[in-house]
């Protein structure tokens, strides 16, 4: 059996900022396993700007972002198995390799787990009515328009405000599509605020909160959809129901972390995130078992994948040098009141810590406190919070001597 010092599953923006990071510290050995032909993952088909400004402090486009890696990829001579499918994973890290080239088994020292997500589909979301042509989840559509040449439909109902859809509102509205609406049934938008703004406000196009999808009509092709007001439980209200006349119905109703793999090899995943539970250095709860990127939890920004794959790779190198020694104990990070969820899941206190979270409604004007039961270790005021902006707060490992609790709350 082939062994390999690092194989880093996917080659999305955290697994190539993984890979050349690796490389930059000193790692010789690296794999690089993609299912796809090409690497980069969701962001060969994003053809409009905002990439990059953090990384590269300019606006990219998603294929211009992942030229940058790719270039460097080639630099480092790094070793890529593309258009390769990992079929199984096992527990003693080995794993089995299926590609156009044959199949193989390998064992490696350290695996970084960055497979990306999914996204839920019309089955996932139990969508009523008849199953015609003319349903796109917004990421098929996305790679339909922008990779393909095809036109998606003319007269488009958009359900869900992720980040996806919105962005796919614009751009069918470029290409001569009229979207008539987008329909979401939390009481805020599910994308970013800036999103909103720049994809609907400015194109006119009308967003209803608390409305969603209940029937779909047609039989060859949509030829509209049935929605209804929902109340505050999120029940729909009886005389509400409206019809609108549609070709096309593109569904944006959240993603998935790929964890297929990661539970087959007897990875936790975590009930909120549906990502591995990792502690304060990206580990799973096997040992030298690592995530990152939307495989552990769906980033707003891409570039916050590649900063995290970068981190996870400094852990790797530390693994494989035999200094990541093993916490004393794990203290378990609590997600309090107002925070939906928190990462790392688990910390042992020894090591500095960015925090990551998200909360579970908008708020305005509050304070985020780190808190060790009644004593505050940290205390941030923000101005404005939003769930879909993932949050962060840096905690020293100083801060948190002699803790025996962690909690994150909104307040």
């Amino acid at each position: 059996m082939i062994e390999r010092d690092v194989v880093i599953i996917g080659a999305g923006p955290a697994g190539l900022a993984c890979a050349v990071k690796l490389k930059e510290i000193g790692v010789s050995d690296v794999l690089l396993v993609e299912r796809e032909k090409k690497l980069g993952g969701i962001l060969n088909q994003c053809i409009h700007d905002g990439f990059g400004l953090h990384n590269f402090k300019e606006s990219l486009t998603g294929p211009e972002y992942i030229e940058r890696y790719v270039e460097r990829l080639k630099k480092f001579n790094i070793d890529v198995l593309s258009d390769t499918m990992v079929v199984n994973l096992f527990q003693d890290k080995s794993m089995i390799l299926s590609g156009p080239w044959g199949r193989e088994r390998i064992r490696a020292k350290a695996i970084v787990l960055a497979m990306g997500c999914r996204e839920r589909t019309a089955g996932a979301i139990g969508l009523a009515g008849s199953r015609p042509a003319g349903i796109y989840t917004a990421g098929v559509a996305q790679r339909l328009m922008n990779i393909d040449n095809y036109m998606v439909g003319n007269e488009v109902v958009i359900l869900g405000s992720g980040d996806v859809g919105l962005i796919m509102a614009r751009r069918l509205t470029l290409e001569g599509a009229r979207v008539l609406m987008v329909l979401e049934k939390l009481p805020y938008s599910s994308g970013l605020p800036r999103n909103i703004v720049q994809c609907l406000e400015d194109y006119g196009i009308p967003l209803y909160l608390k409305t969603t999808v209940t029937k779909v009509y047609g039989k060859a092709r949509v030829e509209g959809v049935e929605y209804v007001s929902l109340d505050d439980d999120g029940k729909p209200i009886p005389g509400s129901e409206r019809f609108v006349k549609c070709d096309t119905l593109l569904l944006s109703v959240g993603l998935i972390p790929e964890n297929e793999l990661s539970r087959e090899a007897g990875v936790e995943i975590h009930p909120i995130t549906g990502g591995p539970i990792v502690n304060d250095t990206y580990q799973t709860n096997i040992d030298g078992v690592f995530a990152a990127g939307n495989v552990l939890h769906v980033h707003d920004l891409a570039d916050w994948a590649s900063m995290e794959g970068e981190l996870v790779a400094e852990f790797a190198k530390r693994y494989l040098e035999g200094e990541l020694s093993k916490a004393k104990r794990w203290i378990d990070v609590k997600a309090g009141k107002g925070i939906r969820y928190v990462l790392p899941h688990k910390i042992s206190g020894e090591r500095d810590v960015n925090f990551l979270f998200r909360v579970d409604s908008p708020y305005k004007n509050r304070y985020i406190i780190v808190r060790d039961k009644d004593r505050v270790i940290k205390k941030r005021r923000v101005i404005n919070l939003h769930p879909a902006v993932m949050e962060n707060i840096n905690v020293k490992s100083e801060e948190m001597k002699g803790i025996e609790s962690l909690e994150v709350m909104v307040e």
